[in-house]
């Protein structure tokens, strides 16, 4: 049963956040005011807590979280919103609560966004970030992670890689991804009346914005129609009142027929990028993603629930 605070949150979106997606118009509203208040910088708790450097990729900040002492494991996240909206500070904190617990460098770009950029721009920069990665980090070290727009940006990423014959991440992460964006699939529409948060018209203004007039359907743009038996290991966290769950849903059995080793996490009641607001399902959530990306060093047994392998009650000793 889903939480009382779940129903709080999901109350607040409803009478908020799902006018900005509302219409056309509602979200290009949205936009300019969010632009007179975004700061894209970490909390000041996070420079407290980490060792942070910043540097710049094509004109365009990055920030480095330092990983622990010995651990050669690192994460580029890519952030979630819209591709029309700058990285939170839930963001910032869902980072710092994986930084912490697992010890991995974290990669955090802060990409150009639409209207002001494009498609092109936004994996232009991406892609040379990767590419600085894999200068100084081997391919089996690295994670892709991300969430909404982040999670559509993680795969068409590792697919642009895997045409330019570039050493592809060991794992991904994807947390309500995006991946067709066509928003095509009939069983939407009833999807979007339970969705406290998202709507198909402030949507597909969005893509519109950042497509760089591609097809919907272009695999660059809705990866769920690329060649998905490129992809590693992957983790997808999406719940029953989102949006894109169907679509999540179809992605990942289409991954598996592909050969793909896909573990979803479907969490009944919740919306869109829950694991990012401190609630108990997203604390539920959180622990998915560390046992997700800690199996491989550490021995493990099988969650019943979820079918996600987990670390055993030996190892967490």
């Amino acid at each position: 049963m889903p939480s009382l605070k779940s129903h709080v949150v999901s109350f607040v979106l409803r009478h908020s956040r799902k006018k900005a997606f509302s219409s056309p118009e509602n979200l290009q509203r949205w936009i300019a005011a969010a632009r007179k208040t975004e700061d894209h910088h970490p909390p000041a708790s996070l420079h407290q807590r980490f060792d942070i450097e910043t540097r710049t990729v094509d004109g365009f900040p990055v920030y480095e979280i330092a990983p622990r002492a010995g651990e050669h494991r690192r994460i580029l996240y890519l952030h979630g919103g819209a591709y029309v909206f700058e990285i939170t500070p839930y963001h910032w904190h869902l980072i710092a609560e994986m930084a912490d617990r697992l010890g991995y460098g974290i990669t955090v770009p802060i990409y150009p966004i639409a209207p002001e950029h494009d498609f092109h721009a936004m994996f232009g920069m991406v892609g040379d970030v990767y590419r600085q990665m894999l200068d100084e980090s081997e391919p089996e070290d690295i994670i892709f992670m991300g969430d909404s727009a982040g999670g559509n940006m993680a795969v068409v990423l590792t697919m642009m890689a895997a045409e330019e014959a570039l050493p592809l991440p060991s794992r991904h992460v994807l947390i309500s991804p995006g991946l067709d964006m066509s928003l095509s699939n009939p069983d939407l529409f009833e999807a979007e009346r339970n969705d406290p948060w998202l709507g198909i018209p402030g949507g597909l203004e969005a893509i519109r914005m950042y497509s760089a007039g591609m097809d919907r359907c272009d695999w660059h743009i809705s990866p769920v129609y690329g060649d998905l038996s490129v992809l590693p290991k992957t983790l997808m966290l999406t719940g029953s009142r989102d949006l894109l769950t169907p679509d999540n849903l179809i992605f990942a059995e289409k991954a598996r027929a592909a050969g793909v080793e896909v573990d979803v996490v479907h969490e009944e009641g919740m919306f869109h990028v829950w694991p990012l607001i401190d609630m108990p399902e997203s604390r539920r959530a959180r622990q998915h993603i560390v046992a997700f990306l800690s199996e491989s060093r550490s021995p493990v047994r099988q969650d019943m629930k979820t079918g996600l392998e987990a670390p055993s009650a030996e190892a967490a000793e």
